[in-house]
């Protein structure tokens, strides 16, 4: 979600890429199961030969627009992770990747919230999501190992806290159950960064059970 499909072409790649971004507006539109391979190619303006010349169905577009999608989101969480900024700006950061992507694409997140995040066939994605888990829980324990957040939280439960509360979030954009605007998307960062390292802060102490 770091660029739209459109800035990742090349020459070579222009049918291809006019297909994928087809795609994802007729996937956000019509929801991936209920439409047709047509209704792409119609999208696209390409004939329904030359769309089966780059994927073999349905199923291989919305896989490849997933793929896509996640590579730039892991190559910006380890360009983030990478920086010397404090553990709270990395963290920061990443938020701000993810929840601004509404802003600049949010057909392509509707698509990633709806039908890839809550497709059946996650599972076979589990080792690409969880990378991205693991760039989060590496800043946080940076973080522990810097001073900057407490030692008595599990970074893995941490990390999974904190991207857990960005993808509800884009959730309730995608379904409208939530405001939506610049200042809403500023708030919602700040929000979930506030939450996240405040827990994590090393004056707080341990609550007791």
């Amino acid at each position: 979600m770091l660029s739209t499909l459109t800035e990742r072409s090349n020459g070579g790649e222009d049918k291809r890429r006019l297909i994928l971004e087809a795609a994802v507006r007729v996937f956000a539109q019509k929801g991936f199961h209920t439409c047709r391979v047509g209704d792409i190619a119609e999208e696209a303006g390409v004939a329904h030969g030359l769309l089966y010349h780059y994927f073999r169905s349905k199923d291989e577009v919305l896989e490849c627009i997933f793929k896509e999608t996640w590579s730039d989101i892991l190559a910006a969480a380890r360009m983030i992770e990478e920086t010397d900024e404090p553990a709270r700006d990395r963290l920061s950061g990443i938020a701000k990747i993810l929840l601004r992507a509404w802003r600049r694409d949010p057909d392509l997140v509707r698509v990633v919230v709806r039908e890839v995040a809550r497709s059946p066939e996650l599972q076979r994605r589990v080792s690409d999501v969880h990378a991205a888990f693991a760039a989060v829980e590496r800043i946080i324990v940076r973080g522990q190992e810097d001073g900057e957040f407490r030692r008595d939280v599990d970074p893995r439960l941490a990390s999974f806290v904190f991207y857990g509360a960005l993808e509800e979030i884009l959730t309730g954009w995608v379904l409208g159950t939530l405001d939506e605007g610049d200042e809403e998307i500023a708030r919602a960062e700040q929000t979930v960064v506030e939450i996240v390292c405040g827990g994590l802060a090393p004056d707080r102490q341990a609550a007791e059970v």
